[in-house]
């Protein structure tokens, strides 16, 4: 039996009880964490009290939340009613604001990735730039979800931002306008009229019935002469859990997609495909880089385990986590991490990545404009561990898996912000997030695909 310590909706501590000496046992941490609520309210009631200049109660009680959460790992973090509610209006895929996925790193706002075909995108924002002001206000040490309020605003509204680019000395400032963004995670053509290209920027509500559009068009569009697809995950850094998962299924016909491992032994749940490939078994080729995370990866993982596509590009950036999104009745909510996954031959990529069949770094010109961009989960301050490491006396760190469950909810993702700009611009090789005119590691992966196809093609024949 376990008890669970617990004030309003925060779990403060847990005891397992077995007999008299277990519920002295529990007695014991129950004080102790009563002693550390006293600190916190002394700390609470001085600051109160002698502070400089009078501190809202609730700035405070947030402030602290908030520092709790993000002192666990650099994916835990709190959101007010507002950012609460602006995230599930983002995971619907339309929203007001910039258009970029952020971080925090070393309490600089760090792009993620700017979304496909946004103002920022176009704009030129890269991938591993770092954010240091708003307006000409700086925003470095003052918290990721603060950061993101401060970006929002209302459409048509200007901004500047400054923005320092590890390639380049001096700080680069741009001038943009805020716009409702509406995110089109699928997009796709049809390439020298036999292959489908497939683009998934982001995982959200929308993502599926994307795909499955961009499914139907292409195999219309090549009149039965389709030879196979290109899924490009590159620069993608995940999203919604359930996503990665339909889209996981897409491709396959059976087996496991996915298993997330929690706390507990027992904590663990599988996600099986249902029978049913879109694809027809027709190849696959996947690519992936340094900005496919999380979502992506549970993808690009399940797909490789089965042997059901081929991996192309460069290691992704291997975030293994699960993070939860537990609603504070009046008081927003909390986005915390609950749980590792693990892709179907049972290997966490935290910290670690996906590692490609196929190493295809992109040309030169692409690689002098993604300088700064090489960071990778295992980079960021606070990141968990992978389980798959052994401990000092030889046996794992996480509990083999017991039998199979049933599928999860949890969101899987970067805390998300947005940026624009008030005109596009030509796409170009400069930008990383989106396909450059000349795509290196396109064109190859186009190359194995026709190969693969011809192979196919000789051995039925």
């Amino acid at each position: 039996m376990r008890t669970t310590l617990k004030i309003g909706a925060a779990v403060l501590g847990t005891a397992l009880l077995a007999g008299p000496v277990g519920y002295a046992v529990a007695d014991s941490k129950s004080s102790e964490t009563y002693k550390q609520l006293n600190l916190f309210g002394d700390v609470f009631e001085q600051i109160r009290s002698e502070y400089v200049e009078p501190v809202e109660d609730a700035k405070l009680i947030e402030a602290a939340i908030n520092g709790m959460l993000s002192s666990l790992d650099p994916h835990s973090s709190y959101m007010n009613e507002k950012l609460y509610k602006d995230m599930q209006v983002q995971t619907r895929g339309e929203f007001g604001g910039l258009g970029i996925e952020v971080g925090i790193e070393n309490g600089v706002v760090k792009v993620i990735s700017p979304i496909d075909d946004t103002p920022a995108s176009r704009a030129g924002v890269k991938s591993g730039d770092y954010i240091t002001h708003l307006n000409g206000e700086q925003i470095v040490g003052i918290g990721l979800n603060e950061a993101v309020e401060k970006m929002r605003g209302k459409p048509g509204t200007d901004v500047k931002i400054t923005i320092r680019r590890p390639d380049v000395t001096d700080p680069i400032e741009i001038n943009l306008k805020r716009e409702q963004i509406r995110v089109q995670s699928v997009k796709y053509r049809v390439e020298g009229e036999t292959i489908g290209y497939i683009r998934i920027s982001s995982f959200n509500e929308q993502t599926q019935p994307g795909l499955e559009k961009a499914i139907a068009e292409i195999k219309q569009k090549t009149a039965g002469k389709l030879l196979g697809y290109v899924l490009d995950l590159r620069n993608n850094p995940g999203g919604l859990l359930t996503q990665a998962i339909s889209v996981s299924d897409t491709f396959l016909d059976k087996g496991e997609i996915v298993s997330t491992r929690g706390r507990h032994s027992e904590d663990v749940e599988r996600v099986n495909a249902k029978p049913g490939d879109l694809a027809n078994g027709l190849p696959v080729i996947v690519l992936i880089n340094g900005g496919s995370a999380s979502a992506s990866e549970i993808v690009a993982g399940a797909l490789q385990d089965h042997h059901r596509a081929i991996l192309m590009g460069t290691q992704s950036f291997g975030k293994g986590s699960v993070q939860t999104i537990m609603e504070l009745k009046n008081h927003g909510a909390m986005r915390l991490t609950t749980a590792r996954y693990f892709t179907p031959s049972g290997k966490s990529i935290q910290a670690k990545g996906i590692t490609p069949d196929i190493e295809v770094k992109a040309a030169k010109v692409e690689e002098v404009a993604s300088l700064g961009s090489g960071r990778r989960e295992a980079d960021l301050k606070g990141a968990l561990s992978n389980p798959d490491t052994l401990k000092t006396d030889g046996k794992p760190t996480t509990p083999a898996a017991p039998p199979a469950g049933g599928p999860g909810e949890p969101g899987v993702g970067a805390a998300p912000a947005e940026i624009s700009s008030a005109k596009p611009a030509k796409p170009s090789g400069a930008n990383v997030n989106a396909p450059p005119e000349v795509d290196y590691q396109l064109s190859r992966a186009l190359d194995l695909l026709r190969g693969v196809a011809m192979f196919n093609t000789r051995a039925v024949n």
